[in-house]
Order: structure tokens, then sequence, then C-alpha cells
């Protein structure tokens, strides 16, 4: 196995809606989501026009998964059947455990100029933590270290290890990394990754050179135009990367910054049976669910 990840495969995020009515990119979910194991979902819902994202995402329920949201710029509100309720601004991450099954909803706001930031990121639990007791966490944005090397990257560690830096999320089922990366011009980061985990990568602003493949013209590009690619080998903003296997990934840039989402962790290699915000393994699985939803019986667990 080589040092450095090869890249697998770069796609382009795609708007649709969702909720009730907001306006976002997905960079992928809801299909043969083996590929990206044990991530199920990551969507981009920035926005500077508030009719796009005001009317949220109202109440719905959650079971087998945990939502991973980070905010950039404005706030959302968010409340739940376990009685948590708050506001996660600017830099915050809310990272909810729905376990065996939650109740809540997400209130996106923007800022004074109506600007609105942020992304959400489904990772899938294995069989045995399914129906495990709901968590619920908001992580501020203080609570987030920053880790700047001597070339002038930047590095805000929201979970996992950079360099003797460990993030404020911790003892998660999947051993996840979840970090948000600012390069500068003319400059190179070089990560360490764990063997056998899924890794991937999601361009926020500019442009950059992944794995070191300045010709990207043998990767699988979906959504996007062969030609353009040829016209510019950059990987850019709104594109998802997602790696082969290896113990690293190098990101370097000429003349323009990059700012990108670096996400791993732990495959389940576990069969998916998945209906809209709940994720099961079984067929079975999900009707009880859905069946649990109809009659009153879905929340196990009303407190905290």
């Amino acid at each position: 196995m080589g040092e450095n990840r090869k890249i697998r495969r770069v796609i382009k995020s795609k708007p649709t809606i969702e909720g009730g009515g907001v306006h976002l990119k997905r960079a992928f979910g809801f299909g043969d989501v083996s590929e990206f194991d044990p991530f199920l979902l990551l969507d981009d819902f920035r926005s500077n026009n508030p009719q796009f994202y005001l009317k949220g995402f109202p109440w719905h329920p959650h079971r087998g998964i945990e939502t991973i949201t980070y905010m950039l710029a404005g706030s959302a509100e968010h409340g739940d059947s376990m009685g948590n309720e708050g506001v996660i601004g600017p830099g915050d991450v809310q990272w909810m455990t729905a376990g065996s099954g939650i109740i809540h909803q997400e209130m996106p706001k923007g800022d004074e100029s109506g600007k609105m930031e942020g992304f959400q990121l489904w990772a899938n639990l294995p069989a045995s933590s399914k129906m495990m007791t709901p968590r619920y966490r908001d992580v501020k944005s203080a609570q987030i270290p920053v880790v700047s090397l001597d070339n002038g990257v930047n590095i805000r560690v929201i979970c996992g290890r950079v360099k003797d830096i460990e993030g404020p999320v911790q003892n998660i089922v999947i051993d996840p990394e979840y970090l948000d990366i600012a390069i500068p011009p003319g400059a190179e980061f070089v990560h360490r990754t764990k063997l056998g985990h899924t890794v991937l990568a999601y361009v926020i602003e500019g442009k950059g050179y992944f794995c070191g493949e300045k010709n990207p013209y043998s990767y699988k590009m979906e959504g996007a135009a062969y030609f353009d690619m040829q016209r510019d080998p950059f990987i850019a903003r709104d594109s998802l990367v997602l790696f082969g296997d290896g113990r690293q990934v190098t990101v370097s840039t000429e003349n323009e910054p990059v700012r990108f989402l670096l996400i791993s962790g732990k495959p389940l290699h576990e069969p998916v049976a998945w209906y809209g915000p709940i994720v099961m393994n079984t067929q079975e699985e999900l009707q009880v669910a859905f069946d649990e939803y109809q009659n009153g019986t879905f929340i196990k667990y009303k407190g905290v």
C-alpha cells in the first residue's frame, strides 16, 4: 500500500430541496452509498437568500444514525423530543446521535446581511448501536482548537487529531475525523490517515491539487463536463473528493488558497436499509420504525 491516497472519484454537488423548502447542494446521499461507508449523506446549505432557507427543517424523526451540523455563518435554532433546545452559530457544531429514535427540528437563520452557511453530514451507526440511547452535543466555536502550521495552513480540529491536538468530539463509534482546513497560496498540507478508513474532502472555497495529481483526466468526474476539467485540473468549490486507501492525504495550492472539510471514518461493512431520515440494517427493522412512529411508540427515551 502506497503512502499517498489516490483520487477515486470527484463529484460536483447537485442542487436539491429538502425539509420545508430549503435549497441546498448535495455532495452525496440517497443512492448507493457503499463507497462512502460509514457516511450516508453530505449537504451544503449555504445561501444568501432567506427565502431559500427560512422554512427550515420542521419536526422530523431520526433513528440509527448520527447527524453532524457545522455552521460557518448565520445560526440554526434546534429542539428535540428529549427536551434539548438551543442555537448554534458561526463555527459551532451540533453532533446529534439519534440512536433508538429522536424527533427534532432545525430552523436556520441568516446573519445581518442574510447570509447563512452550514453543512450537515450523516454518519451511520452499526447494528450494535442503532438502538443506543440518543445523545446530543453542542460544541461551541471557542471549544474547537485551531492548529496553525509554519507555512500558514490553519486546521480547525472538530474531531480527530492533528499533531498533538485532539478535537472536542470524542468517543464516536465510527472513529471519525472532521477537520476544517485552510491552505494559503503556494503551500502544502500532508495529513496522516488510518489504513482502511474511508476518507473524503469537500471543497468550501478556492481550489487546490489533491494527492499531487495535476492530471485529473483519469478520475471519474460526475456532474461536470470533461472539457471543463481539461481547462482547469484543480479541484474547486462545491466538489467532493473520495480517496482510495493509503496512509496520508496531500493537498497543495498555487496562486489561490483552498478551504475544505476533510472527513474520515471506519467503514461498518453492514447492509443498509434506508428510507428518509431512518437508517436500519433490514427492511423489517425499517418497517418497525415507521410503524412505531405512526402508533406513538417511536421515542424510547424522553429525557436526558
